[in-house]
């Protein structure tokens, strides 16, 4: 039986994003906060990056500035490998439900990551494109943004540009580097466009991985902390080397192999796997190229 109207499906197509709430139940969420909590704690006493992911590099990313008196913890990478609540999450919950009827029957996990904006950190996403990170042979992926806490317009939310995913698929390379981000022009271009996801914790912003966004920095007190899982369909196969491995990368969610492929046409430049701990460093490091 169906969980999204047809309305729903049609919004989700036409604008490349969709909000909906309650995409988990109240004992999911308070199970994710919980966990998330623990590893705030557990960062006041480091002052660098730490832990390791499959490739090796840092899974727990701190903000500059960061300190027991005053946490930045910003990322964990691959949070399905150490928790099983939010392995669950990822697999089993109505946010899983949600990503299925818009791309499924059968899909499959890329990554996933917790991105928090604790209150007075910095951390400013330029606009960009998830797909120019994750190239496959086809774009039928979906980033699902589950909010755990709430998201309102003072704590730096999800910035969007609807219907930009029917767009061009805009070079994340300016002289050479590559910057995890669209040039300015594009931004500007934009600017009138932008619309500002926000929600009740316990909501997912589904998104898809062509759409142009961003966001600004927390300068609330309150925190704005955010589960992100990736989903592609079953018939799409990566083409570049995944920038966040995990031994649950493409994993059958829901539905099985078909065995088969399926194309669309585009072109693009390869994408940069960081060398540091998340794409922060990439999005820091071209400031002033």
């Amino acid at each position: 039986m169906s969980i999204l109207s047809e309305k729903q499906k049609t919004d989700f197509w036409n604008d490349g994003v969709i909000t909906l709430e309650n995409a988990v139940t109240s004992d999911e969420l308070a199970e994710l906060r919980k966990v998330f909590t623990e590893w705030v704690e557990e960062s006041k006493s480091h002052s660098s990056d730490y832990g390791e992911t499959l490739d090796g590099r840092p899974r727990f990313d701190l903000e500059p500035g960061h300190s027991s008196a005053k946490p930045g913890l910003r990322r964990v990478q691959s949070p399905e490998e150490i928790s099983q609540a939010y392995e669950n999450v990822m697999r089993n919950s109505r946010m899983t439900d949600f990503v299925t009827e818009l791309i499924g029957p059968s899909i499959r996990f890329h990554h996933g990551k917790v991105n928090s904006k604790l209150p007075g950190t910095a951390t400013k996403i330029k606009f960009h494109q998830d797909f120019l990170f994750q190239p496959m042979t086809n774009d039928d992926l979906i980033t699902a943004l589950l909010y755990i806490d709430d998201v309102n317009l003072e704590n730096g939310p999800l910035e969007v540009v609807p219907g930009s995913h029917k767009g061009p698929l805009y070079s994340h390379w300016h002289n050479g580097v590559f910057t995890g981000s669209v040039d300015d022009e594009v931004t500007k271009k934009y600017a009138k466009d932008v619309v500002k996801c926000i929600g009740k914790a316990g909501s997912v912003c589904l998104m898809h991985s062509s759409l142009l966004h961003g966001s600004a920095p927390n300068l609330s007190n309150k925190p704005r902390t955010l589960y992100i899982a990736t989903y592609y369909a079953e018939d799409a196969i990566e083409l570049s080397q995944n920038h966040l491995p995990s031994r649950l990368t493409h994993s059958i969610i829901r539905g099985e192999s078909s065995g088969r492929v399926r194309c669309s046409e585009y072109e693009m430049l390869i994408p940069e796997v960081p060398k540091g701990t998340s794409f922060f460093s990439q999005q820091a490091e071209s400031d002033g190229k």
